[in-house]
């Protein structure tokens, strides 16, 4: 049985979480697992298509994870440049909008240059959105909308009276709030959306590495979410 179409989330968010760990259980260097974690990715892309899920945002590299070993850095960076180069050809987002929100001026300049290419190539793509969470943390995008509010009250574009919930959104790096979010191999969120998390369905999966989530997982996932009631505080 299929999830119901009306109860189809529109913006899906998922931490992408165990790829070491799938590489360790095959006996492979640990860096080895985030090559199946990126196909795994690009799979994700095709279901929600499938199911019309209109917005996918991926939490794919915290901040705390520069402090990786450098060998996996290196790696990392190096996957992230490859992957976000191909993409730019690949006919699977030629309907995908592809945004990065985080604090991108952290990465190296050779893997900033593909995503600030892949996000103007995509900018007017539709229906779909995927935005890849990049140097992120939910911490630091509540600080940075704070000091882009700040900003604009000490030039006088914005009384500090007109602050509220919305004006605050918009000057986080993402404004759209998560219906659902899904977490392989662990029961947190880590600091995923802290903001826009508030009302979202979350569903942990601790037993299933990201690597190993398949279709089969996601349609359960979207089940789970059509049996829930969304109250909103109500």
């Amino acid at each position: 049985m299929e999830p119901s179409l009306n109860t189809i989330p529109k913006h899906v968010g998922i931490i992408l979480d165990g790829n070491r760990r799938f590489a360790k259980r095959l006996m492979l260097k640990p860096i080895k697992g985030h090559e199946w974690g990126y196909e795994k990715v690009k799979k994700t892309f095709e279901w929600c298509k499938e199911f019309n899920i209109k917005e996918l945002t991926l939490y794919a590299f915290s901040i705390e994870n520069f402090d990786r070993p450098k060998e996996e850095f290196d790696y990392l960076m190096n996957l992230f440049k490859k992957a976000f180069t191909e993409l730019q050809k690949d006919e699977r987002v030629k309907d995908i909008k592809i945004n990065f929100i985080g604090r991108i001026e952290m990465f190296p300049e050779n893997v900033k240059k593909p995503m600030y290419e892949l996000m103007e190539k995509t900018k007017n793509n539709k229906p779909y959105t995927i935005n890849f969470a990049m140097a992120y943390g939910g911490r630091a995008e509540i600080i940075d909308a704070t000091k882009k509010i700040a900003e604009k009250v000490k030039e006088g574009k914005l009384d500090i009276k007109e602050i509220n919930e919305e004006v605050f959104k918009h000057n986080l790096y993402l404004d759209s709030d998560p219906d659902l979010i899904i977490r392989t191999s662990e029961s947190r969120l880590s600091g995923f959306l802290t903001y826009q998390s508030v009302y979202a369905e979350i569903i942990f999966l601790p037993d299933k590495l990201w690597p190993e989530f398949d279709k089969e997982d996601f349609i359960a996932c979207l089940k789970e979410y059509s049996n829930r009631q969304r109250r909103f505080g109500k």
